[in-house]
C-alpha cells in the first residue's frame, strides 16, 4: 500500500510516516526545474535556419530563428539573412520548411521571415525593459549547427549599446542585453528567454568569452518588427548630424532647467539639419517639447511619422537660446 501522508520534523524536513527522509529541495532543483521548463516551451519555435546569398558576400548562411505567429513568421538576425531571399528552416520536430525573408533592418540587426506550414509552435514575446542584472536567462539556437541547443546564465548587464551599419548610415542599438550564457556561431537570431518562458531578446553577437549580446523585445523592436512583417521595411527619420552628450556650463543650466543635450560636432552637408541651419558646436535641449541628451533620445523620436513632420527644436548656440524648425527626411539606402 502507498503511503502518502507526512509528519513534519522540527528540523524542516519533510518524513513520510514509514520513517524514511525526503531531503529538502536544494537551490538547483529549482533552477533546474526553471532551465528545463523554459527549454520545453521555447525550444519548439525556435529554427535552425540555412540560406543562400545572392550578395557579394555569397555562400551560405546560417543561424536561428523564432517563429512569432502560428502561422509561419519567424524573427532572425538581420546579418544571418544579409543578401538572401530564400533558404531552409528546420523545426525540432523534424520539418524542414521552405523560408521566404520578408524583410531585414540593418539597423536594428532583425529581420523576419516566413515559411508555409501548419501547426507552427508561436514564442509569447516578453519585455526586455523589466529585466534586472543578475536575472536567470536562457538562450536556445543552433550554435555551430547543433539544433535546439539550450545554455544558461544571467542578464550580466543592461543598457549596453550594439553598433550597426546599413551601406549609406550607422546607428547604435540600445539598451542591448548582455549575458553570460554561452553563445557561439549559429546562435544569431535564437531566442534570450527569461524564467517564465517568454522571449526578452535575439541574440545577435558574441562578444567574447563568457560574453553574449541580445537585441531586447520591447516596445520599440516591437514596431520594427510589426513593420518588416506588414511593409517588408522599417521606415526612419533623420536630421543628419553628428553628436552625442554634452554638458552646459553652468551660467546656462539655471536658465534653461536642463543640465546637458545633444552637442553637435557635424552636420551633414545638404541634410535636413543643414537646411534648418543647424551649426556644429550647437547643443540641441528639446525636440517638439521633449527633452535630449543623447543620440539614443534622438533615435527613439526619428521613426517614420516623424519624416516630412516639421519639429521644433530648442537649441543652445554661445550664449543663446533660440528655436530652429527641422523637417526629418527618410533615411534610405
Amino acid at each position: 500500500m502507498a503511503v502518502t501522508d507526512h509528519v513534519q520534523r522540527p528540523s524542516g524536513v519533510s518524513m513520510p510516516i514509514d520513517g524514511t527522509e525526503t531531503p529538502p529541495e536544494q537551490p538547483l532543483d529549482a533552477y533546474s526545474r526553471i532551465v528545463v521548463h523554459v527549454a520545453e516551451t521555447v525550444s519548439p519555435s525556435v529554427a535552425s535556419l540555412r540560406v543562400g546569398r545572392n550578395s557579394a558576400r555569397g555562400g551560405e548562411g546560417a543561424g536561428s530563428a523564432v517563429v512569432i505567429t502560428p502561422d509561419g513568421f519567424l524573427v532572425t538576425s538581420a546579418h544571418v539573412v544579409d543578401g538572401a531571399q530564400r533558404g531552409t528552416a528546420v523545426l525540432t520536430d523534424g520539418r524542414e520548411l521552405n523560408v521566404e525573408v520578408i524583410g531585414t533592418d540593418p539597423l536594428s540587426d532583425l529581420a523576419v521571415a516566413r515559411v508555409r506550414g501548419d501547426d507552427l509552435t508561436a514564442a509569447t514575446l516578453g519585455d526586455a525593459d523589466t529585466l534586472r542584472v543578475g536575472q536567470l536567462v536562457v538562450a536556445i539556437g543552433n550554435p555551430l549547427g547543433l539544433g535546439g541547443t539550450v545554455t544558461a546564465g544571467v542578464v550580466s548587464a543592461l543598457g549596453r549599446s550594439l553598433p550597426t551599419r546599413s551601406t549609406s548610415a550607422t546607428r547604435i542599438v540600445e539598451n542591448v542585453v548582455q549575458t553570460d550564457a554561452a553563445l557561439n556561431p549559429g546562435n544569431s537570431g535564437g531566442a534570450l528567454v527569461e524564467g517564465n518562458g517568454r522571449v526578452v531578446g535575439i541574440n545577435t553577437a558574441v562578444a567574447g568569452i563568457g560574453l553574449g549580446l541580445a537585441v531586447p523585445i520591447n516596445d520599440i523592436t516591437r514596431r520594427i518588427i510589426g513593420a518588416l512583417m506588414t511593409e517588408g521595411r522599417f521606415r526612419r527619420a533623420y536630421l543628419g548630424i553628428a553628436g552625442g552628450y554634452r554638458a552646459l556650463p553652468p551660467r546656462l543650466v539655471e536658465r534653461v532647467g536642463r543640465d546637458a543635450g545633444i552637442g553637435v560636432a557635424e552636420v551633414m552637408e545638404r541634410s535636413p539639419a543643414e537646411r534648418a541651419g543647424l551649426r556644429a558646436k550647437d547643443v540641441i535641449l528639446e525636440v517638439d517639447g521633449r527633452p535630449v541628451t543623447n543620440a539614443g533620445d534622438l533615435q527613439r523620436l526619428m521613426f517614420g511619422d516623424a519624416i516630412g513632420r516639421t519639429a521644433d527644436l530648442l537649441i543652445v548656440r554661445g550664449d543663446d537660446v533660440i528655436h530652429i524648425e527641422a523637417t526629418p527626411a527618410e533615411l534610405v539606402d
